[in-house]
């Protein structure tokens, strides 16, 4: 556009110019060698321009000529260049898409087309080939060549440090991680893994360091980055707590500051508090964590704020936090326990009894057994309060990857994981389900066995039975004969009886008081349903009646003639 406007400028330039000479007629006389030359002033200054514009072009023209072999070879040179940009992008598509003899082809033409050196990913495009056909030590060896590049460095790192976690070494891992971290903090993943390194080595100053340039990238959120400040801070208080007092007060302080609701800060604030007897500070923290999250944590630590205080004044205390946070199971907790220890059996009863209600858990029926002890010595109830705590979901804890800990940690045991513990309920325990399921199991009458049936062929007379085991066996109806009939009398065949079925004996009447089946083994339901579906009729189905009920024997009588 520029370029354009400028040639229009010098047009109207000339134009203006052109016109001015036609305004001021006039002659321009040249004397040269005796000859004398005399023009007009307009035709001098056409000749003058042609002149200028010829030699314009006949240089233009020298200088394609002299420039033509140059321009020939960087004719070429782009088009192989495009051609092989075009097959490294084909590769880098089909190594996305997974289809890894595409791209090792196109990975090879690039090669062929592009200097390796002067486009890193031709690097990246083998390497992301050779995972894809699943040689690993091709894919590092690439990933190593790309660190002696600045440009591919921090690639070279990255696929390095997954190659590391993929194989399990997590100080490889790590060390990658570093490495990247110190050249560009603003990498997530470079940064997290390095902050956990530092965290489970307890260098809280430098992890500091590292979320402090994190934040400053603008790369994260502001909440997140005070978060991970907050958890190194209240670890690192934890840690100086006795050997640097007045560090681990300022640790705890600006944790406290950068996370109010957060319990280990506020607990840990509290603690440096309360060593310098700040009660009334310490208090106010735990107050406004209280109301945050009750926490049975806060709670203790509140109630024991002064350790002068007599037992009367700490349920005093406890019921102040019930106040603050009425309805919920753990403030009725609270009030239990500390009634419990003032010998309040009555308020710590009605308390916990409470938080069952609210809540029904393991600790809840735990203290209502220590209260009745206390207060009745009853062993039967005693009992009774510990099978319902075994039976009942276990109580809320720091619990991180699958781990339940007493006390909250910076980091996570298994995996390392920053700010990985949570305080929740455990994995609910399956034992009592069984243990339900195997005494309703035990309560119910063993399945009944179907005896087999019997088939019996006499003459031209087939007679079928079904009996169910345990039923007394069916009487013949009795058939009635008349004195008299007309029907003259035929002697008996001598045919001999043909059995077609091996009559077998019916099954033996139980005893009385003796349940049907007792002395035999029961069967598995699906093969005591192909029983009943193969030799007992079936009755419809009544949603009304239980299936485990006992029925009345039936018996099914069936005569051919």
């Amino acid at each position: 556009m520029i370029r354009i406007l400028f040639y229009l400028f010098v047009v109207l330039a000339l134009g203006l110019g052109f016109a001015w000479l036609a305004d001021r007629p006039g002659d321009m006389v040249v004397t040269f060698s005796g000859y004398r030359y005399q023009v007009s002033l307009m035709v001098a200054a056409v000749g003058i321009v042609a002149v200028v514009a010829a030699t314009m072009i006949a240089w233009w023209l020298v200088r394609s000529i002299w420039n033509s072999p140059y321009a020939i070879a960087r004719h070429f040179r782009v088009r192989r260049r495009d051609r092989g940009y075009q097959a490294l992008s084909t590769g880098m598509i089909a190594a996305g898409a997974g289809d890894a003899g595409l791209a090792r082809k196109k990975g090879k033409e690039a090669g062929k087309l592009i200097n390796a050196d002067q486009e890193p990913l031709i690097h990246l495009l083998e390497a992301q080939t050779a995972l894809l056909e699943g040689d690993h030590d091709a894919a590092r060896r690439k990933f190593e060549a790309m660190l002696d590049d600045p440009e591919t460095r921090l690639l070279g790192l990255r696929g390095l440090y997954l190659e590391a976690e993929r194989l399990g070494d997590r100080n490889a891992a790590r060390h990658y991680a570093g490495r990247a971290a110190a050249v560009a903090p603003q990498l997530g993943w470079a940064t997290e893994s390095t902050i956990e390194e530092l965290a489970a080595r307890a260098q809280w100053d430098g992890a500091l360091e590292l979320v402090a340039a994190q934040k400053s990238t603008k790369r994260i959120e502001p909440a997140v980055a005070n978060r991970q400040r907050a958890v190194l801070l209240t670890a690192k208080a934890a840690d100086l707590m006795d050997a640097d007092p007045a560090a681990a007060r300022a640790a705890a302080l600006e944790a406290n500051k950068l996370q109010p609701e957060f319990v280990p800060a506020a607990l840990a604030a509290a603690r440096v508090l309360l060593r310098n007897d700040d009660v009334r500070k310490a208090s106010k923290i735990l107050e406004h964590a209280w109301r945050a999250a009750p926490h049975p944590e806060v709670a203790d630590l509140y109630i024991h704020a002064r350790s002068g205080d007599a037992m009367l004044d700490r349920l005093k205390r406890a019921r102040k936090l019930q106040d603050m946070k009425k309805n919920h199971a753990e403030a009725s907790l609270a009030v239990a326990r500390a009634a419990f220890d003032a010998n309040d059996y009555r308020s710590a009863r009605a308390e916990a009894e409470a938080a069952i209600r609210i809540d029904a858990r393991e600790g809840a029926y735990l203290l209502l057994a220590d209260i009745e002890e206390a207060e009745t010595g009853d062993e039967g109830k005693v009992r009774q309060w510990l099978a319902k705590a075994v039976r009942a979901p276990r109580d809320p804890a720091w619990v991180a990857d699958g781990v339940v800990a007493e006390h909250w940690a910076p980091v996570s045991p298994v995996t390392g994981r920053l700010d990985a513990f949570e305080w929740r309920a455990p994995v609910e325990r399956l034992g009592h389900l069984i243990d339900s399921g195997a005494d309703e199991d035990a309560g119910r009458p063993a399945p009944a066995i179907p005896a087999p049936a019997t088939e019996e062929r006499l003459g031209d007379v087939a007679e079928a039975e079904v009996i169910e085991a345990g039923a007394p066996a069916p009487e013949k109806p009795v058939v009635e004969v008349p004195e008299k009939t007309d029907i003259p009398e035929k002697p008996v065949s001598e045919k001999p009886i043909v059995v077609t079925e091996a009559a077998k004996p019916a099954p033996p009447r139980p005893e009385p008081g003796k349940k049907a089946g007792a002395d035999k083994l029961p069967l598995p339901p699906d093969v005591e349903s192909a029983h009943r579906q193969d030799f007992m009729p079936r009755l419809p189905d009544d949603p009304g009646v239980d299936p485990d009920e006992d029925r009345e024997p039936e018996t099914a009588r069936f005569k051919l003639f």
